[in-house]
């Protein structure tokens, strides 16, 4: 999935769309994070945890290849940070989303290589903070807490997309024409943040209470 307003396919961004300064800011920004992450993922693998953690990021990988058609022509699907963060804790669900983009990069094409720093901190990193403390914010007041993380955790992720993206005719452009991504943010946060926030967000907080119910009935966790 790539993000281009005119395809209307929205969350992944493509090789191309980002300037090679905004790469190099982002893969700064996110490999000390990634070192972090792995040493506290680490920490949390044992027999137990092992293969639920895998299973969830398996599902997360299935569930980001289903997209939900909305009316327009556009689609989202789900990411299934927030799940992972609310049952292991932030790190292991940004390590665990931005592993499942690099194979989506690699394998599929969904999702730039050179963008994958910025796809990792949208959806991994600030997905999952954001559900986890979102989370443990209302999980005692809440029946429906996982869905509300759930639910914010994506439309925030699109958030940081939508600015990531808009910047770029911005400050990347050359006798006013867009050398990059071509629209600035007056369309794209409107755009991603809007749909993520009518469609998207409703599928992603629905998945986290299902499943989120599911393990936890089932101790699984």
């Amino acid at each position: 999935v790539i993000i281009s307003l005119k395809k209307g396919i929205f969350m992944h961004i493509a090789d191309g769309y980002l300037s090679p300064i905004t790469v190099v800011i982002s893969s700064s920004i996110i490999v000390p994070l990634w070192i972090y992450g792995f040493n506290k993922l680490k920490e949390k693998l044992n027999e137990e945890t092992l293969p639920v953690i895998g299973a969830l990021a398996a599902l997360s990988f299935v569930i980001m290849m289903f997209n939900v058609p909305v009316p327009g022509g556009t689609s989202g699907h789900a990411v299934g940070a927030a799940l992972i963060s609310i049952l292991f804790g932030p790190w292991i669900g940004f390590v665990s989303v931005s592993l499942v983009l690099l194979i989506q990069s690699i394998v599929f094409g969904d999702g730039g290589i050179s963008a994958w720093a910025v796809n990792s901190f949208a959806m991994g990193f600030t997905g999952s903070f954001i559900g986890y403390y979102v989370f443990n914010l209302l999980k005692d007041k809440v029946k429906f807490a996982p869905f509300i993380a759930g639910y914010i955790s994506i439309v925030v992720a699109s958030f940081v997309v939508a600015v990531v993206l808009g910047i770029q005719p911005i400050f990347w452009s050359e006798n006013e024409h867009p050398l990059y991504f071509p629209f600035d943010l007056k369309i794209t946060i409107p755009a991603m943040v809007g749909e993520h926030m009518l469609f998207f967000g409703v599928v992603e907080g629905i998945f986290t209470q299902i499943v989120y119910s599911f393990l936890t009935k089932k101790d699984v966790k």
